[in-house]
């Protein structure tokens, strides 16, 4: 029962992080700053990565919420430039 505990505590430590790293992202793209919102995109698609290969979450979902985020960024910046 122990390490069931510590490995819960461990999971749900990774997935906070996580969600606060995405809210980070959501936050600089509502904002319409492309530069920051770059940067913590790659911070964030990394987070996501990590915390799939250590089993938190499944592999498929960091690739789902990767390419979501990417999505809205990737039309954030379109908005953003004059055609």
């Amino acid at each position: 029962m122990r390490q069931n505990q510590k490995r819960q505590a461990r999971n749900k430590a990774r997935r906070s992080a996580m969600k606060t790293q995405v809210r980070k992202l959501s936050d600089a793209i509502a904002a319409r700053d492309p530069a920051a919102a770059q940067k913590e995109f790659r911070v964030t698609a990394a987070l996501l990565d990590r915390t799939a290969k250590r089993g938190t979450i499944h592999r498929n979902t960091a690739a789902r919420r990767t390419s979501r985020l990417a999505r809205r960024l990737n039309a954030m910046k379109a908005a953003g430039t004059p055609s």
